[in-house]
């Protein structure tokens, strides 16, 4: 009787333990769905914004939409769709702008890409890919001429589908664009220094006069080397584009125009330069001024000079 007295204390302590745990358990759990049912009720207004005739309302409503990526990992996929669609649908048709001549940067920065959509695409471009879950960034067939991105953040867009997008002149120094859509995509005089590319889809693109200095665009694909010579037409264009320095390795370039093309210590190991047009590149006189072009097909290729 004795033992059961002295044990009585422990039991009603650890009684009132178990009481406590389970009250924090169901507090942390009311919590829970506060919050959640908070950022709910934030995404709902945010989507409304989006709608308004306003042009701060739905900056407003894009700048919510970015704390509520940062804040739920649980809602990040559903932003990213909704941020894309809201660019896609308001950044102007590249068939329209395409039909214009380009003029010089002076002329044209009244084509840069309005406020809301620079926002919305900047949101998407700053996040956490990361927490993307599948959800794809499909920015087909817009005007994205001159687009720019301010501040020092780095340039996030992986797996970005730009087929047939209009971004001439776009600023995409150092842009993560690995395995990238850009189908028929426009980036003549874009700056794509230091970006990686690397296995992008670039078949029937332009990057004519396109900066890509110390590039990455191992493994990039696809040309028209597959389709044969008749299809030359629809190869990727790389005409007086800059590739000092450029990381081209197992780079499919068969058939590509690099007529005039900077390929000053540019790395084309393994790469297919089958038929691909080099005339008049740039290599520093008759030397290849430290080009590596060990393993690369070279069957039928125009412009290269001979090695010494």
């Amino acid at each position: 009787m004795g033992l059961v007295a002295a044990g009585l204390p422990g039991l009603a302590a650890l009684g009132a333990l178990l009481f406590t745990w389970m009250q924090v358990g169901q507090a942390s759990k009311e919590l829970r769905i506060s919050e959640q049912g908070q950022i709910t009720t934030r995404f709902n207004t945010a989507i409304g914004n989006l709608g308004s005739q306003s042009l701060d309302i739905r900056l407003g409503g894009i700048y919510a939409l970015r704390r509520i990526m940062e804040d739920s990992a649980r809602d990040h996929p559903a932003v990213v769709s909704v941020l894309s669609a809201f660019a896609q649908e308001h950044a102007g048709s590249s068939t329209e702008s395409l039909k214009e001549p380009f003029d010089d940067l002076t002329k044209a920065l009244g084509n840069r890409p309005k406020p809301d959509v620079q926002a919305a695409i900047d949101t998407l471009a700053r996040r956490n890919p990361d927490r993307d879950a599948g959800a794809v960034i499909d920015l087909s067939k817009t005007d994205l001429r001159h687009l720019r991105f301010p501040g020092e953040a780095a340039i996030r867009l992986p797996r970005v589908v730009l087929i047939e997008a209009d971004l001439r002149q776009a600023s995409l120094t150092g842009a993560d664009l690995r395995a990238a859509n850009l189908y028929s995509a426009h980036l003549d005089n874009a700056w794509l220094d230091k970006a990686n590319l690397q296995g992008a889809a670039l078949y029937r693109a332009s990057l004519a006069g396109a900066a890509l200095w110390g590039a990455n665009l191992r493994g990039v694909d696809r040309t028209c080397g597959e389709q044969g010579p008749t299809k030359r037409g629809e190869c990727v264009d790389l005409h007086d584009s800059q590739l000092s320095g450029a990381d081209l390795r197992n780079a499919k370039l068969s058939d590509v125009n690099l007529q005039h093309a900077f390929l000053q210590s540019a790395d084309l190991r393994g790469a297919d330069l089958t038929r691909a047009n080099l005339a008049g590149a740039h290599f520093s006189g008759a030397k290849l001024a430290g080009v590596k072009l060990e393993g690369a097909k070279r069957d039928g290729a125009t412009g290269l000079p001979n090695e010494r």
